[in-house]
């Protein structure tokens, strides 16, 4: 039961499927999961020009895993993948919140 629940699929992508939901979902999350690497990529620029700390490294893996949940989800809607995606944005929000006060107080986007 508990095997079920956690691979249950709330949406899955069908390449034949010509609903504009199907369109726009599937669009969406590939250009978030892209947006989100982006960023990872940002957090590890700016690690490498300054390296305050290692954490840094964890931030921007927070980062692209979360890109890379939404790449997945542009494929699948799973409950397994939303729990995970819930825990990773926790990890990012506390991790952000960490290193931008310790590290970098002048700045509040990354």
């Amino acid at each position: 039961m508990l095997k079920a629940m956690l691979f249950e699929s709330w949406w899955i992508y069908d390449a034949a499927d010509n609903s504009l939901f199907a369109a726009v979902y599937h669009a969406f999350n590939l250009c978030e999961g892209l947006a989100w690497c982006g960023l990872a990529i940002l957090v590890l620029r700016r690690y490498m020009k300054r390296g305050h700390s290692a954490l840094e490294v964890g931030y921007a893996l927070a980062f692209a895993c979360f890109g890379a949940s939404d790449l997945r989800e542009a494929y699948a809607l799973e409950n397994w993948l939303i729990a995970a995606k819930g825990v990773n944005l926790a990890a990012l929000l506390v991790l952000r919140a960490y290193v931008l006060r310790n590290f970098y107080p002048q700045s509040k986007t990354f």
